[in-house]
C-alpha cells in the first residue's frame, strides 16, 4: 500500500506525465536534477496499475527541509521523478527502459493545481500531452491536500 502512495505521488508528481502551464510558457526538466537528493527504488510490480515499474524521486534543496517536515514547501520547490519499466536479470526485477519523466513545482500562479506546476515528459525528455489536473491534481487532491498535495512523505524516501 505504501508502494502505491509512494507511486502515486510519483506519477501524479512526477506521477505519470502532466503538464498544467499556458501555452505561451514553456516547461523543460531542471538540468542537473539527477544530482538532487534521490530516493531508494521504489517497485510497483501491479501491472494494472498506472504506476506500474521502477521510480525514482528526486527532491531539490529548496523543497527538501519542508519534505522532511511534511509542510511549508516554500515557492520553486520541486520533485522530479523518473518512472521505469520493470525486466528480470537474473531472476531479480530490475529497472528496464526508461518510460517517463514528472516534474512537480511549488508554483502560487497554478491555482487550478493547488499550487503546483504538474509537468510531464516522454523519456526523451520532451513534453508530453497529459492533463495535469485530471491525471494529476486529482490524485493529489484526493490523497495529499493535507500535505500540500505532496503524497510521499520523506519516511517513503528512504
Amino acid at each position: 500500500m505504501m508502494v502505491k502512495l509512494t507511486s502515486l505521488l510519483v506519477i501524479a508528481l512526477l506521477g505519470a506525465s502532466c503538464l498544467a502551464v499556458g501555452a505561451a510558457e514553456k516547461v523543460s526538466l531542471p538540468k542537473g536534477y539527477e544530482k538532487w537528493a534521490k530516493s531508494k527504488e521504489k517497485v510497483v510490480t501491479d501491472k494494472n496499475s498506472p504506476f506500474y515499474g521502477i521510480h525514482y524521486l528526486f527532491v531539490d534543496k529548496k523543497a527538501l527541509p519542508a519534505y522532511q517536515k511534511g509542510k511549508g514547501y516554500p515557492e520553486g520547490s520541486r520533485f522530479v521523478v523518473e518512472f521505469y519499466g520493470i525486466k528480470e536479470e537474473g531472476g531479480k526485477q530490475v529497472a528496464g527502459k526508461k518510460s517517463m519523466v514528472v516534474l512537480m513545482k511549488k508554483d502560487k500562479k497554478q491555482s487550478a493545481t493547488g499550487g503546483w506546476l504538474f509537468a510531464g515528459f516522454n523519456a526523451d525528455g520532451t513534453p508530453s500531452k497529459v492533463d495535469p489536473v485530471k491525471n494529476c491534481f486529482e490524485c493529489h487532491d484526493r490523497d495529499a491536500k493535507a500535505r500540500d498535495y505532496v503524497i510521499s512523505t520523506y519516511a517513503d524516501f528512504k
